[in-house]
């Protein structure tokens, strides 16, 4: 017995002497970088001690920073970043789903300075061209008479607006939203948004309730035919052909909230992103959407799409997210994006709801001023020169199908959803019970891939899901190469 169990042992020892061979042979055999032109200059600014003293002191505590070694980031072009070492990453990530055609564009930065030369800014008091030419432009390529813009500065003022100009219109205070949505994190909109991380222990959320989530992966309804995705959930389906049992389901929740929690017959507004971003790249049963506005008008009220992440060509089948649903809203909202990182964001509805807003004067300082109107009409020009949109349908439907192979060959990979270059991965301990991966391991495979050079999110309500929402200038052999750096995080992962 004794000559077993040193036997044993010795097998246990040369197993996990294996497995660390493979990591440390995985690790220095890390897949090859796409090769770039582009030369960044070279770095004076702070030392990384001096940042981290300064951010410690005079910036905002809430302030987080990803990987256990935070990038002291110098320089961007196009898909890739630099850090003041002169180490390239790839940007996965888009500064947060808002680089979409870009980091310092050439063709934008040319019109910006141009626009620089000229003027920068003026009161909207006063007329000047840019903003006529980008509203006009803007509004082309909404469906509808969606043809009244009010622009902004971000996503968070754009809802804010939003709530306001519904209640205006319908006299209706109530608004509804879907739980793990994210629409902002002011005081106005802290209750809108249904995720407690961005929610602090003070009084919000008046007038604001939430729905179940129509999420086919974690919600209780949902199948393998249910998602407008070339990844479907790895669950059984018994709906007909176009028919969604699922959405009927969640449809019927919406309806107890309406019947429950509201005024009897009245909703101001409901909102709705058409993937939702911050949540997890979460999408809804086919046709739930279509018919949650129509229910929603029945009540008398208004539908607003948030298109703050899914707007300008990112699901890749249609310019705007709420597209792919079959719907016309009634107020749209965009930002990220939409300036390329500028800040830039606006409002847009039909004539007949802008009409309830001259109740009392509107004014927005910086919103719509000359030079962020410059940047905004340059990134429409080049989302539609260079075939941005396509791209993202490509380059996404690509990756989504390649990241669905990591997701049979991985049990820590428990779904792989999205459109275009809107994407989620989420990582699970167990594919049947979907218990989320721990933090520490979803951390393991996340800072694994950074060190091979490519930049990545997180999101979801346990913060398991790894979002790719790169610039959609990313190129096929981009995608080959994060998909190569995936699967050796994940293999480094499993032979811990």
């Amino acid at each position: 017995m004794a000559l077993v169990g040193r036997t044993n042992l010795l097998r246990k020892s040369l197993c996990s002497w294996a497995r660390a061979c493979q990591h440390g042979m995985a690790s220095s055999l890390a897949p090859q970088m796409p090769p770039c032109d582009f030369k960044p200059d070279a770095y004076k600014g702070m030392e990384l001690s001096k940042v981290k003293q300064v951010r410690s002191d005079n910036l905002n505590p809430a302030l987080f920073t990803y990987y256990k070694k935070p990038l002291l980031v110098h320089q961007g072009h196009m898909q890739w970043l630099w850090d003041v070492d002169g180490t390239r990453y790839l940007d996965l990530f888009g500064g947060i789903v808002t680089v979409s055609v870009g980091h310092c564009h050439p063709t934008v930065r040319k019109r910006a300075e141009e626009q620089l030369g000229k003027l920068w800014h003026t009161t909207n008091i006063y007329l000047h061209p840019t903003i006529h030419e980008y509203a006009e432009k803007l509004t082309s390529t909404l469906p509808g008479n969606l043809k009244v813009c009010y622009f902004t500065n971000s996503g968070s003022e754009a809802n804010d607006m939003a709530v306001l100009m519904s209640r205006m219109y319908t006299g209706s205070y109530d608004i509804l939203s879907l739980r793990n949505c994210y629409h902002g994190a002011s005081p106005y909109l802290m209750g809108l948004t249904a995720l407690n991380t961005w929610r602090y222990n003070v009084p919000s959320g008046f007038g604001m309730q939430q729905t179940m989530n129509p999420d086919p992966y974690r919600g209780p309804w949902g199948g393998a035919r249910c998602r407008d995705s070339p990844c479907q959930v790895q669950r059984s389906c018994d709906c007909a052909e176009g028919q969604c049992e699922a959405g009927d389901r969640y449809l019927e929740q919406l309806e107890d909230v309406l019947r429950f929690s509201m005024p009897k017959g009245k909703v101001g507004a409901f909102f709705a992103e058409s993937i939702q971003g911050v949540g997890g790249t979460v999408q809804f049963p086919k046709n739930f959407l279509k018919r949650a506005f129509e229910k929603i008008r029945e009540h008398g009220g208004l539908c607003i799409s948030d298109e703050v992440q899914t707007g300008f060509g990112r699901t890749g089948t249609h310019f705007w997210g709420f597209e792919g649903h079959d719907v016309v809203p009634d107020i749209v909202t965009m930002a990220k994006g939409m300036g390329n990182g500028f800040p830039l964001a606006a409002v847009v509805t039909t004539p007949e709801v802008a009409n309830s807003m001259g109740k009392a004067l509107h004014f927005n300082t910086y919103g719509g001023n000359p030079l962020s109107c410059a940047v905004g009409s340059s990134v429409l020009d080049v989302i539609e020169e260079e075939g941005i949109q396509n791209n993202a349908h490509v380059v996404g439907t690509y990756f989504l199908s390649e990241l669905e192979k990591l997701r049979d060959d991985f049990e820590i990979v428990g779904d792989v959803r999205g459109k275009g270059l809107m994407i989620g991965v989420e990582l699970v301990q167990d594919k049947a019970t979907k218990t989320p991966l721990p933090a520490e391991d979803v951390n393991s495979v996340w800072e694994d891939m950074k060190d091979m050079g490519v930049l990545i999110g997180k999101g979801g309500v346990y913060s398991t899901v790894l979002r790719i929402k790169p610039p959609m200038c990313l190129s096929m052999e981009d995608a080959k190469f994060s998909i190569a750096v995936f699967r050796r995080a994940l293999e480094n992962y499993t032979a811990k």
